[in-house]
């Protein structure tokens, strides 16, 4: 997901569009999770980037989205970009104890 959110749009409550927003993020992180993982990989991750725009978006952890959306809400922003890219993961393999 690669999308430009404004705050304020016209006609709109704006706190309650800023819930639909974070509505439809977590909907897209969970779709993303559903989806059928391919042959030898544990789980999906996900890399995140969020910002005024996409040149300025900075990386962030998936778990500060809805953190950085709010704060952008509250300084006042007009709209924010944010980039979720989710890319298949295995887990590294656990040494084996070798005590003897």
């Amino acid at each position: 997901m690669k999308k430009t959110f404004v705050f304020n749009p016209p006609g709109k409550h704006p706190e309650r569009h800023l819930e639909a927003i974070k509505h439809e993020l977590r909907r897209y992180l969970r779709r993303e999770n559903r989806r059928e993982l391919p042959e030898g990989v544990d789980y999906w991750d996900f890399d995140c980037r969020i910002g005024e725009s996409p040149e300025t978006a900075e990386e962030i952890h998936p778990s500060e989205i809805i953190k950085r959306v709010d704060a952008a809400a509250k300084s006042g922003q007009s709209a924010f970009y944010i980039e979720i890219l989710s890319k298949p993961v295995t887990r590294p393999k656990k040494p084996e104890n070798t005590e003897g």
